[in-house]
């Protein structure tokens, strides 16, 4: 539908999408293309509210949580994502709504439900979806970051999120084992992108 492509970045808490997702960008502008990076929740109105729910979930029921970032991604789509689309550049986000049903399913959201409400959202060209044993994740939390677990980041939550994230059988999902070196990633990361890259003609 666009001339562009949209490449998401998932997976629990402290699998390095961070990190991997500019390494990426440098690797694919360093080859001439047009890279935009972006991430979820937004900057915006909407995903200041859902940081506020890191520190204290309690301040809303899962419905309202969820309202909350399909409200931030309407607008993420329509004044980031789509025009980037539109104009041939290559998106690539941090989190997008697999991450919400991920997330959201985990707390007794119905995941289909989610799925389905985000018929606005473009479809990625590629999920680059970045597995972690949940130890490990936390483990990278506590001692790599310095940062205490917020109330998105609990084990037993993550577990839940983990399995809900196995479960999607979207074709356009590409499990990355993120245990490895920095480096390593990465290639299978820009592997999986050649691939993409190949079959749209880029």
């Amino acid at each position: 539908m666009y001339p562009g492509l949209l490449i998401a970045f998932e997976g629990i808490d402290g699998t390095g999408k961070s990190t991997q997702l500019p390494l990426l960008a440098t690797h694919l502008r360093e080859r001439g293309l047009t890279v935009a990076e972006t991430k979820e929740p937004t900057d915006g109105p909407y995903g200041q509210q859902i940081r506020a729910l890191y520190r204290d979930r309690r301040q809303g029921t899962p419905e309202q949580e969820l309202e909350l970032f399909v409200l931030d991604r309407r607008q993420h789509v329509a004044e980031c994502i789509q025009p980037a689309l539109e104009q041939g550049t290559i998106v690539l986000t941090d989190r997008y709504y697999f991450s919400t049903a991920a997330y959201q399913g985990a707390v007794g959201c119905d995941p289909g439900h989610i799925f389905a409400r985000h018929d606005f959202a473009p479809e990625p060209d590629l999920v680059l979806l970045l597995t972690l044993p949940v130890e490990a994740s936390t483990s990278r939390i506590r001692n790599l970051r310095g940062e205490t677990l917020n109330d998105f980041e609990q084990q037993e939550q993550l577990e839940k999120v983990a399995s809900l994230f196995a479960s999607f059988p979207h074709s356009c999902i590409v499990r990355i084992d993120a245990a490895r070196p920095v480096e390593e990633v990465q290639s299978s990361i820009r592997a999986a992108v050649q691939q993409l890259l190949v079959r749209k003609g880029v």
